[in-house]
């Protein structure tokens, strides 16, 4: 009797086992299957029905344990999550954030092994692992992870490839710079190293999936996706060459600990662009110091490179920003040798004067380039960057742009963080270039404005190429980089070319209402645009009324029509202003029927468009109502709606 009886506890237990879980959002439509294969633990997600993830690895090697096999599943808890948080520097400012949770624990031998948690949400899935102490063992190093995803059979990608360490100017790749392949059948590997985060693909008609991370911070490594067969992709850690090969690429973790959050939207199109995941699943660090000041601002690297950071050029474009009605100048590299630090004083209490203030340009680098920008060696070493830190405060310095990263290693992660807390100490706002994505960072440092992690507009100054391909590439970063973290771009200049006469150089192909709507598409809560003070007289008053008045924060955002590399039109909203915008890489007019339910019947637009030569105008028409519009946008032009 009693064997019979141990036979039947046996079997449940087994039962049980082998069960899948199941987690589903609140509205149903994504359905989580979590079970456990032979000890392995996996995962599947459902869209509406529709496969989006099949059968899926999930797991850690670590050098204290294998925790992806011969692991028990010993509880599956759910929960309801909820959030309501407010950011003023993010796609919307305000979230209410709901998901369900399911954490699933593993033992091995009767202990707490691992613990993955699971939060679904109308739009998004995302999961990390916690892993627990053995015995005296405290600490660990995390060898691997095996966390992989099973893309449909026939899908197809939008990827950004990894490029290999110590290449590229002055050895200073990896930093997330690189041109994004566009409907590309899965199946290959980048360059050979895989794709930088957010990652792309299209699963069948409507239906999508970005894959990405948050949470990152330094005590982890950033990750990327690295191709293992056909449809599937795998979390990859970082190159061993980084950072001219200092620090190990795998992360060391205090135990207990939990990885950063794998995050995966799904769905059309819409839920792409209007995901809020980066945000929801992170928390604040520290406090602000201070409120911090968002806003525009003017940049003149980017048309006179760096001859123009000198005190009266410098000077020039305080005034410039001033009569624009912005917050701010960006004063890029060489500024300690062409300015000097005495004459940088002077210059940023004229600013003050102005109402204006100053964003001062820094290396990041220690030992892992051969940048030679100055200033260089500050960043890198706490002493002395809090002693700049010092300095800048003292003399009203806004915030720093610190370039030239190059990595993904932890102490790099660990090098971003301590930027950004020493910052916050002086009241310093923080934008990074040369960098690598940012994974939350707006929640979880409140000093943290942008990254750049794109191409951005500095290549459209150094090759025609550039230029000519502007459109594509605009209308790719409103569905990828974009969509997880505010995007340094640099870019809405009004010049005809890229030089300081604007006579010369580089010749721009898009149109000025181009530059009107990607000033709208591009969120970052500080915009430096590529205006000159030569644009006050040379370009249109209409445009340069536009760019004074275009907001940099927003409180909602909506899709509305596009596809990646070809057209985009989206709406934002700050306030009860609306501004809807949309351009076109394609070469044939884009021609489209939009609903503007925002906007009721009467309500009066204004409407910059532009012809098929690229010559821009501005009318107002009555919203009609049906609640739509008409819109032409030809190929490398613009269209931008206000309501009035």
């Amino acid at each position: 009797m009693k064997r019979g009886i141990s036979f039947c506890v046996f079997l449940l237990a087994f039962t049980a086992m082998m069960a899948d879980n199941q987690v589903a959002s609140p509205d149903g439509n994504i359905v989580v299957t979590i079970s456990t294969d032979n000890g392995s633990p996996r995962y599947s997600v459902a869209y509406k029905g529709q496969e989006m993830i099949a059968s899926s690895a999930l797991g850690l090697v670590t050098n204290i344990g294998d925790y992806t096999m011969a692991l028990v599943e010993k509880s599956f808890e759910t929960n309801t999550v909820s959030d309501s948080y407010s950011l003023p520097n993010i796609k919307q400012s305000h979230v209410d954030y709901k998901a369900n949770e399911a954490i699933v624990r593993y033992e091995r031998g009767e202990k707490p092994a691992m613990d993955i948690t699971f939060r679904v949400s109308n739009r998004d899935v995302a999961f990390r692992y916690t892993l627990y102490p053995r015995g005296e063992t405290r600490v660990c190093v995390v060898e691997r992870e095996v966390s992989n995803f099973a893309l449909p059979d026939g899908t197809t990608t939008f990827l950004c490839p990894q490029s290999k360490p110590m290449g590229g100017f002055a050895r200073t790749s990896p930093s997330y710079e690189t041109s994004y392949t566009l409907d590309e059948p899965a199946g290959r590997n980048g360059w050979g190293e895989g794709y930088t985060f957010p990652c792309l693909f299209r699963t069948s008609g409507d239906s999508w999936v970005l894959i990405s991370e948050t949470g990152t911070d330094g005590g982890y490594v950033g990750c990327r996706l690295v191709n293992q067969k056909g449809s599937t992709y795998a979390i990859g850690f970082p190159q061993a060459g980084e950072m001219n090969g200092v620090g190990a690429p795998t992360p060391a973790m205090a135990l207990p600990g939990s990885t950063p959050w794998r995050t995966i939207t799904v769905g059309p199109l819409a839920n792409i662009v209007e995901t809020t995941v980066p945000f929801d699943l992170v928390e604040q660090k520290y406090k602000p110091s201070q409120e911090y000041i968002y806003g525009k601002g003017s940049w003149s690297w980017i048309i006179g490179m760096d001859p123009s950071c000198n005190f009266d050029e410098q000077k020039r474009y305080i005034d410039f920003s001033a009569a624009m009605g912005w917050q701010s100048v960006l004063i890029d590299a060489f500024w300690d040798q062409q300015i000097g630090y005495e004459r940088m004083a002077e210059l940023s209490r004229y600013a003050r004067e102005k109402g204006v203030g100053l964003f001062l340009w820094y290396n990041s680098n220690g030992s892992w380039n051969d940048a030679p920008q100055t200033p260089i060696g500050k960043m890198n070493n706490a002493r002395i960057r809090r002693e700049e830190m010092k300095w800048m405060k003292d003399n009203g310095i806004r915030g720093i742009k610190v370039d030239f990263f190059g990595g993904d290693k932890q102490p790099m992660m660990q090098l971003y963080e301590d930027i950004l807390s020493d910052a916050n100490d002086f009241g310093l706002m923080c934008i990074f270039h040369g960098c690598t994505l940012p994974r939350g960072w707006e929640r979880m440092y409140p000093n943290y404005v942008a990254s750049e992690a794109v191409l951005a507009s500095e290549n459209l100054h150094f090759g025609q190429g550039s230029c000519d391909f502007e459109a594509r590439n605009g209308c790719i970063h409103p569905f990828i980089r974009n969509t997880v973290g505010s995007m340094d771009f640099g870019g809405s200049t009004l010049n005809k070319f890229y030089g300081a006469d604007n006579k010369r150089g580089t010749v721009r192909r898009t149109s000025d209402v181009y530059a009107l709507a990607t000033a709208v598409l591009f969120q970052s809560a500080v915009q430096h645009f590529a205006m000159a003070p030569n644009n006050m007289t040379d370009a249109p008053a209409w445009a340069v009324e536009f760019m004074k008045q275009v907001p940099t924060t927003w409180d909602e955002v909506r899709f509305i029509d596009g596809y990646p590399g070809k057209y985009i039109i989206l709406a934002r909203r700050t306030g009860s202003k609306w501004f809807i915008v949309g351009i076109n890489a394609e070469e044939q007019i884009l021609k489209k029927t939009i609903t503007l339910p925002m906007f009721e019947k009467g309500t009066s637009l204004c409407v910059y468009s532009d012809d098929a030569q690229l010559t821009g105008s501005v009318k107002t028409v009555s919203q009609n109502k049906k609640q739509q519009i008409t819109v032409t946008i030809p190929c490398n032009g613009g269209v931008v709606i206000t309501n009035e």
